[in-house]
């Protein structure tokens, strides 16, 4: 087959569709979602720039911010952006730090797994229903999120909190921001708020 007559075949076509897709995906590999040639010299975004490990935390944080955004759509969204919008001057605080580069890793990771635990982005078990202290009225609502790190959303009265899983020498211990809870079996310890006395809890059938 002369080469001028293989150009017009359809799988000549394909191949051209193939390497373009595939040049396309290895220009923006190690990249992150943001344009490095604007970026400041000493910046965090240029550490982010110059390391593919960050790059690709960043390119991850992207899509899921933008799957976030689709389930926010009819809900708060403005809240979603302001957020990120925090988020992003946390991360960029990272200088302070005396390892950068693991700061803004962690920066990341917990960010992501935020994001997907609060808009179930993620595959969850749960919830699960503890009965507290003996009073039908203190019910903890426990769903556990697939991420990394993993995660753990509770539910009691009005309020919600997000934890995160950390290192437990037995049973499972989650820590957010003024609340915790430490699993073990059916069991589980509890303190729901700064200074709050801890709640002894038990799962339902």
């Amino acid at each position: 087959m002369k080469f001028e007559t293989l150009k017009q075949t359809p799988f000549y076509m394909f191949l051209i569709v193939i390497s373009l897709l595939t040049l396309t995906i290895l220009a923006h590999a190690g990249r992150p979602s943001f344009d490095c040639s604007e970026v400041e010299a000493g910046s965090i975004e240029e550490l982010i720039c110059s390391n593919e490990d960050l790059s690709a935390l960043d390119q991850k944080m992207a899509e899921v911010y933008r799957e976030a955004e689709k389930k926010a759509a009819n809900e708060k969204p403005s809240v979603l952006k302001a957020e990120q919008r925090g988020w992003i001057k946390g991360r960029n605080s990272c200088w302070k730090s005396d390892d950068e580069k693991e700061c803004v890793k962690e920066t990341y990771l917990l960010r992501i797994a935020e994001l997907q635990a609060r808009y179930a982005l993620v595959d969850s078990k749960g919830p699960f229903f503890y009965s507290c202290d003996g009073n039908p009225a203190k019910e903890v609502a426990m769903t556990f999120y697939e991420t990394d790190p993993p995660t753990l959303v509770a539910e009691f009265g009005d309020s919600t909190s997000l934890m995160y899983l950390e290192p437990s020498g037995s049973g499972s211990k989650y820590q957010g921001r003024n609340e915790s809870v430490w699993i073990k079996g059916i069991e589980a310890r509890v303190k729901w708020g700064f200074d709050s006395q801890t709640m002894n809890c038990n799962k339902k059938p």
